[in-house]
């Protein structure tokens, strides 16, 4: 059984997957490589086989008809025979030293029969152009080397969040906990996260900055005018996020107040969105999108729409739409969401 399964979802990668195969191989025998190419019309399927022929024993390539990046992890934790999980996306990258100190600390779990349910790490957000990196930490959040459960937890701040790109789930539990990612939607990432964290118990915080994730290619899905064309798939996801994340079940107070707060960003991101197409068809949605989460928990929508977010993205008139965007443009700059 390896240790840490590695799921790399593709589509149409060629021009980048090879950076991102090449900073895991550092981790031999004890990782699984496992190249998922999702319906690729280009060289991604060739470059799979190359490597998977190239190391047999670590990089399995599983070629499937397009399904989207939901649909690639599926497929990966379906066939993942590592005793953990780590999806990095195939234009990412992780730093070697850190993803060693992560190889040796999750080897000593299993030698312990100690195996934690989730491992956390930092990301740095590789943005083009940007003059400085911004790495997303929870030092001030999470207990530092040891286990911990959420009753131990501190707050997180607002744009503090937990993401894929940071977790390291055990492999059965996301089994275990029924997830199943939508087919042809993208932003599941959220779901990703929040889906499995009340099944998990037990969590250690490593503070390293393992992960690199890019941000700037036009193309891209986190691209503003991107997502506000996919608008449609942000708010299916969001509304999957609303019926699934059921907080009245949640115990502890702490994770439902984690729970809530990922929930209000993403619910706010959404809002932005539709309001900031500037269509009409959009204002449209974004009333009736707000109608679904009042009849759907009409407590959860009081908590919404009158939290301090909530008010400040719901002004009335053209005026008050605009003082929403300044707000939205001055918090990207403070909180270095994309």
């Amino acid at each position: 059984m390896k240790l840490l399964s590695v799921i790399i979802p593709c589509y149409n990668s060629q021009d980048y997957m090879r950076a991102c195969i090449e900073s895991l191989l550092p981790g031999g025998e004890n990782v699984e490589i496992l190249i998922v190419n999702d319906g690729s019309s280009d060289k991604t399927a060739q470059l799979a086989d190359e490597y998977a022929a190239k190391y047999p024993t670590i990089i399995k390539a599983i070629h499937q008809a397009n399904g989207g990046h939901g649909e690639a992890v599926n497929t990966g934790i379906r066939h993942a025979h590592g005793f953990y999980i780590k999806v990095v996306d195939s234009d990412d990258w992780v730093d070697t030293k850190a993803y060693l100190n992560i190889l040796s600390t999750l080897q000593q779990f299993v030698e312990d029969q100690q195996p934690v349910d989730l491992l956390i790490s930092n990301f740095v957000y590789e943005k083009e152009g940007a003059k400085y990196k911004k790495v997303m930490k929870y030092k001030n959040v999470l207990p530092e080397n040891k286990v911990f459960t959420w009753d131990e937890i501190g707050r997180f701040r607002k744009g503090q969040y937990l993401m894929m790109h940071s977790l390291i789930y055990r492999t059965e539990l996301l089994r275990e906990c029924g997830l199943v990612l939508p087919k042809h939607t993208f932003y599941v990432d959220n779901l990703y996260v929040t889906t499995p964290l009340p099944y998990v118990n037990s969590m250690y915080y490593l503070n390293v900055d393992f992960y690199n994730y890019f941000i700037g290619r036009a193309d891209q899905s986190v691209n503003e005018k991107v997502m506000i064309s996919r608008i449609d798939q942000q708010l299916k996801v969001n509304k999957l996020m609303i019926e699934q994340i059921d907080l009245e079940r949640i115990r502890s107070c702490k994770l439902r107040l984690y729970l809530f707060n990922h929930l209000e960003i993403v619910t706010m991101i959404s809002t932005i969105l539709l309001i900031r197409s500037g269509s009409k068809e959009n204002l449209l949605k974004k009333k009736a999108f707000w109608c679904f989460i009042k009849e759907y928990d009409v407590e959860l929508y009081h908590h919404l729409r009158y939290g301090m977010m909530g008010r400040l993205l719901s002004l009335p008139g053209r005026i008050g739409r605009s003082i929403s965007v300044g707000v939205y443009k001055i918090t990207q700059k403070v909180v270095g969401f994309n």
